[in-house]
C-alpha cells in the first residue's frame, strides 16, 4: 500500500490547504479549541462556511476565541459548549446535548508531560484525557457521525508516540515508577490506535478516522515542558501555530482523503512506518497500527469505561 502524498508540506498552513474548500452546511466539533492549534482549526473550518462547535473547559476563553474567529472571518461565530475530557458526566452531558448529524470531529485536546496524577478512578491522567476522554466521546457520538454520511475524524496525536507503546498491563503505571514522557507517549500512541479501530469498525457506515502529528508548535500545552526549552527541537523545525493547524486541516477536509482512514500524517503527508525510535519528529511506530494493538486498546478502553 503507497504512502499518501499531497501537493501540502512543513511550510503550509491551514488556509493553503482549505483554499477553495467549501464545507457550507457540515457540521463541526473540535475539542481543545479555546487556545493554540484547536483555535486555530476552528478559525480554518469556519472560514470554509462549516457550522463550528467548540468544545472546551473554559466557556470564558472558548467565548473569546469564537468571537476572535467570527471577526477574522466574517463567518458566523462558533458554538461554544462544555467539555471536561476527564469527566465522563460531563462528556455525557455534551454528548446527550447535541442533536442532528456531524459530518467532523476533531479530537484535539490533551494534556502534556504534566506532573503525576490520577483521576477518582484511579486512571493515569494523560491516558484517561488523551485517550480514554476522547474514547468516550467519539463512541457516544457514534449514531451523529454516521448520520453524517460520511463523516471524519481527526485525531491529534504526536512524534512523542515512539516514547511508548500502549502498555496494557500496567496502563496506569501501577507497577511502573511514573515518568511523565512515557505515560504522554502511550497515550498518543493510544490515539493513533484508535484511529486504526475505529476506521475498521466504522468505516461501513462512512466513517473514517486519522491520526496527525501537528509538528513543534510552541503553545500552552508544554506549560509542564519549560517553555521553548522543550524537547530541545531546533528552530527550523518550529511551526507556526497556523502551520501546526495544517495537517488536522487536510484530514479535516482535503477531497484527497476521501475514504481514507486507520493512518497516521505528518507534515501534510502519510508517515513511513518505523521500526525503532527516529530521534526526530518523523516516522509513525510500528505498533501505533498494529490492528491487534488497536482491538485490544477498544477492547480495554470498554471495560475501563463500563460500556
Amino acid at each position: 500500500m503507497s504512502l499518501i502524498r499531497t501537493p501540502f508540506g512543513f511550510t503550509s498552513t491551514a488556509a493553503d490547504v482549505t483554499a477553495g474548500v467549501d464545507l457550507t452546511g457540515l457540521r463541526v466539533i473540535v475539542t481543545g479549541a479555546s487556545s493554540g492549534i484547536g483555535a486555530e482549526t476552528a478559525r480554518a473550518l469556519t472560514a470554509t462556511g462549516a457550522e463550528v462547535t467548540l468544545a472546551v473547559r473554559d466557556i470564558a476563553a472558548g467565548a473569546r476565541v469564537a468571537r476572535d474567529v467570527a471577526a477574522s472571518t466574517g463567518g458566523t461565530a462558533p458554538h461554544v459548549a462544555r467539555l471536561d475530557l476527564s469527566d465522563l458526566a460531563s462528556i455525557a452531558a455534551f454528548t446527550s446535548s447535541w442533536e442532528g448529524p456531524l459530518h467532523v470531529l476533531v479530537n484535539n485536546a490533551g494534556v502534556m508531560a504534566c506532573p503525576e496524577r490520577y483521576t477518582e478512578r484511579g486512571w493515569e491522567w494523560q491516558f484517561a484525557v488523551n485517550h480514554l476522554g476522547h474514547f468516550a466521546l467519539t463512541t457516544r457520538l457514534r449514531a451523529a457521525l454516521a448520520a453524517g454520511g460520511a463523516a471524519r475524524i481527526v485525531m491529534v496525536s504526536s512524534a512523542g508516540h515512539q516514547a511508548s507503546p500502549v502498555v496494557f498491563d500496567d496502563v496506569n503505571f501501577a507497577f511502573r515508577p511514573y515518568d511523565r514522557r512515557l505515560a504522554y507517549g502511550q497515550s498518543k500512541t493510544a490515539n493513533i490506535l484508535f484511529a486504526v479501530a475505529a476506521t475498521r469498525r466504522w468505516s461501513r457506515d462512512g466513517i473514517t478516522a486519522n491520526a496527525v502529528m501537528p509538528g513543534a508548535v510552541y503553545t500552552n500545552i508544554l506549560r509542564h515542558m519549560g517553555g521553548d526549552s522543550a524537547g530541545k527541537i531546533p528552530a527550523e523545525l518550529i511551526k507556526t501555530v497556523e502551520q501546526g493547524a495544517a495537517t488536522s486541516i487536510l484530514l479535516a477536509t482535503s477531497p484527497l482523503l476521501e475514504g481514507v482512514g486507520g493512518r497516521y500524517f505528518a507534515d501534510c503527508n502519510e508517515a513511513e512506518t518505523v521500526d525503532r525510535r527516529t530521534g526526530t519528529l518523523q516516522g509513525v511506530a510500528h505498533y501505533a497500527l498494529d490492528p491487534d494493538g488497536a482491538e485490544r486498546l477498544w477492547t480495554l478502553s470498554e471495560k475501563l469505561l463500563g460500556t
